[in-house]
Parts: C-alpha cells; structure tokens; sequence
C-alpha cells in the first residue's frame, strides 16, 4: 500500500501482512495528520481491510465522497510523478454514540467493568471497590444491568440494605455509594446515558466488506464526543476490548481483520489509574493475535506510554515544535525511537517538516522497522474535507445497518424488577398482615415476578450455569480475558 514517495521517487508501502503489527500518526496541529490517516485507510480499504475511526473534526466524513481536482493536490501529484492518481470514493458506514450522525452506539452496563464505570465517574480505588461489590450483588441476584436507571436503582438498592450485604461482600460506606450516585449525575448531564442500552453493537458489524471486495470504513461521529473526553475514551476502550474479547485467535494473517484508528490518542492515557495503563497496554499486545491492528493517532509521541509505543513499528511521524526546553527534550527522545538514519539528522529534521511530510518507517517482510526516511504523503483519492447533512443521510439510510440500531429497546431489568418490589411492599403495608422485609434476601427471588420471556429464560439459564463456575458473576466483555474472565 503506497503511503508515501520522496524528491527521488523512492516509494514506502505499508504491508497488508504488517498491518497488524500497529502503528503511530503524529505531529502537531496542522502539519497533515489526518490526511495521513485518510490516505492509509483508503489503502486499507482497496485491499479489502474494515477500518475503524472516530472522525473528531468533522472533516473525514469526505472519504465517502470522491475528491476532486484541487491546486495543492495536482501540485503532490505532479511532485511526486503519481500517474496512477484517480479520484473514487470508498464503502462507508456512519456510527454515533448520539445517534445523529450515524447508527446508534450502545453497549450495556453488565457489559462494562467496574474499573472502567469508575474512570466515567472520577471514582478513587475505594469507591471503585464499592461500584465492584454493587456490581457482585447484581450478579448474584440476577438482576440485568443494561441503562444507568438500572445502575442508579442498583446503587440505591445496595445503599439502603448495606447491612444485609456486610457479612458477604464487605462494608459499604455511604460515603462511596453517594460518589458513585454523583457520578451518575454527571455522566447523565454529558449525555452519556444514550451510550447505555440496548441494541448493543454487534462488534462483528464493523468488520464487513463491500460487494466490490473493498473493506468498510467505520466512521464515529466524535465532533461532539471528543467534548467528553472520559465518555469518548472509555467507549473506544470499550470498543477495542470488545473486539479482543469475541474475536478467535488468528495468528499471522495475510492481512489483519480490522485496523482500528484511536484518534486524540492522549484522552486514552490522561489521567488514568495505574491498573488500568497496565489493562491498555496488555490489550494492544495481545489483540494482534486477533487480527486487529491499533494505531494511535496524537499530537506528541510522548502522549503514549512507553510500554505501548514501544509496540507501535509502523510510524508516520509528522513535524513537531520544540520552543521549550520540554519541548526540545521530547523531539531528541522521540528521534531515537526510529532506526537511525546516517543521512538524517533526524532530531533536527523533524522541526524543519512541512504540511503533509514526515518521517516514515514501515515494518519490513520480516517485521523489521524499515530505516527512517524523510517523504511526502500521497494525496487521498477522496473528498478532503467535510460532507453535508444531506449526503450524510442517503448513506446512513442506504446502509445495510439502517434500523437494526435505531430504535432502543428496554426490555424488564434491574429498574422494573426494583421498582415493582417496592411496590409490592407499599401495597403489603396496607394490608392487615405482616409486612414483608422491604428488599428479598441475597440469592432469592422476590414475590410477585411476573413470568420471565422465554428469552430471559434462556439468558438466566445462561448465567446459573456460568456462575456456579465463576462465582455466579456475569461475565462481561470489556477486559473480560485480561482480567482472568471467558465469556
């Protein structure tokens, strides 16, 4: 796949075989990023890979589109004597966790684990432990958790009977139940419940490819996500533990699955606990062997932690600005992460780059980092640059995804169940005999529960015979074989 070609016509390909193997897009602000990222999910499209990428400005949505003929690009062309250049547009699908500018994203919160919900909450390694032991008792009581009014209800739940839980799960302070309930609040007020529900992505929906053999682009609406930052990381972290967790183990493929763009790549890291940095970089080692290629994509190489750049071997390195001390620092250290070239001062080179050139190095036949090379990235065959409301719907409505998502479903979960037992007390104390305890006892079935769908018969069924294995704990996706869990 031609990426990139310099003054001397020397071409640098990234190999599909290779592609797995992850990768870095960097620079700051304005020195051709995304049109890197444009440029190399079109390539991985025509060789009939699915790509995933969350479009954070708006302005990648043009790759459904064909592009057109443009000063700058005739001029790249022309540079870079590309007489194969043409203009078409690429298989597309739209996705938005708001459902706006794309197919609804949802996942459930039984889907989730706890150390994840905690990030979304601003939790501390106490309240954390708390949401965990919420979650437990969930489990055990069969109780669904799928929006945040079935995690509210459980919260409550658990706050108003922490004595009956004490002897089994531990102290519950309500000091911890009170954070966890704020938290609630706040993601609320971000919009962060529309991403909690159900239908649930199918992860396999985005690994699809077009009649003509051309892989999916997957494109997220981030425009407005990307203003919610620990919404906007969590959901791809969500995302990509998914796809480690129901993807088999593929070995070395011929070409990867799905590659997968994490974009504004700092979000990830920034501010997150130990344990879950430890998670992140444990996840982007073992999903090759899925068949699913990471790249991150970020302003400074220094916004990835060492652990995981050091797995990142396909590298377009953009140019960065050293006017601080700091600044200076991060270009030398970032220099010596390439392999060296004797005809490049690459420290040197790196601030001296101009909009769309870089410093390239693709792996080899035999996974060896190429030499780093200074080139030009090849113009994009589609749209540059943003698409319209109309445009955006014919292509949404057109796919084969349109109304599978839609419309939610909320189907009898932890909220109904809680809230008809109350009920259910309420209408006892009126009565002239002895009050039933307010809440059933761990482990028990409550009275009055209509009679399960064959459905959730089927569900229950399911999770009895997993937990009397593993602590009769839904199994849940995120992380879920990282943190010693099959589904």
């Amino acid at each position: 796949m031609l990426i990139a070609k310099n003054a001397q016509n020397a071409e640098f390909h990234l190999l599909a075989r290779m592609a797995s193997r992850h990768g870095l897009i960097a620079g700051a602000t304005g020195t051709g990023k995304t049109i890197t990222l444009q440029r190399i999910a079109e390539s991985l499209s025509e060789n009939g890979i699915p790509v995933f990428l969350a479009d954070v400005k708006g302005d990648l949505a043009g790759i459904s589109q064909k592009g057109a003929e443009h000063p700058k690009i005739a001029e790249r062309v022309k540079m870079l004597n590309l007489t194969g250049h043409s203009f078409r547009e690429f298989p597309v699908a739209f996705w938005d966790v708001f459902g706006k500018s794309g197919h609804p994203v949802r996942t459930t919160v039984s889907d989730m684990v706890p150390i994840l919900m905690g990030r979304l909450f601003n939790l501390n390694e106490v309240q954390t432990g708390v949401l965990t032991l919420i979650f437990k008792v969930a489990d055990d009581n069969g109780l669904l958790l799928l929006d945040l009014k079935d995690l509210r209800s459980m919260v409550q739940y658990v706050g108003d009977n922490a004595a009956q839980f004490t002897t089994e799960y531990g102290n519950i302070s309500k000091a911890s139940v009170g954070a966890i309930q704020r938290g609630l609040l706040e993601l609320e007020s971000q919009g962060g419940a529309q991403f909690f529900g159900e239908p649930m992505l199918d992860i396999f929906d985005l690994i699809q490819t077009h009649s003509d053999g051309r892989g999916i682009i997957n494109i997220l609406a981030a425009d407005q996500l990307v203003t919610r930052p620990k919404v906007y990381a969590t959901f791809l972290l969500w995302l990509l533990s998914e796809l480690f967790e129901r993807l088999p183990e593929a070995g070395d493929l011929d070409k990867p699955k799905l590659v997968f763009f994490f974009d504004e790549a700092h979000l990830l890291f920034e501010d997150a606990p130990e344990a879950l940095l430890d998670k992140i970089e444990q996840v982007v080692r073992l999903i090759r062997s899925k068949g699913v290629g990471v790249y991150f994509v970020t302003q400074n190489p220094k916004d990835v932690p060492d652990k995981v750049l050091a797995q990142l071997g396909n590298r377009v390195q953009h140019a960065l600005r050293a006017f601080t001390p700091q600044e200076q620092k991060a270009v030398k250290i970032m220099s010596q992460t390439f392999r060296a070239n004797p005809g490049l001062m690459i420290e040197k080179v790196i601030t001296e780059l101009g909009v769309g050139e870089a410093l390239v190095s693709f792996l080899d036949e035999n996974g060896t980092p190429a030499i780093v090379e200074r080139a030009f990235v090849c113009p994009p065959q589609s749209r540059v640059g943003a698409i319209t409301a109309d445009e955006r719907r014919r292509i949404i409505q057109n796919s084969i995804h349109f109304g599978n998502y839609e419309n939610m479903v909320d189907r009898e979960s932890a909220f109904e169940v809680l809230k008809k037992r109350t009920e259910q007390r309420a209408s006892s104390a009126q009565k002239p005999v002895p009050q039933q305890e307010e809440y059933p006892q761990p482990r028990r079935r409550g009275p009055g529960r209509p009679r399960d769908t064959m459905g959730q018969v089927l569900v229950k069924s399911t999770l009895r015979t997993i937990g009397s294995t593993l602590g009769r704990q839904i199994i849940r996706g995120v992380l879920g074989s990282i943190l010693g869990k099959t589904k």
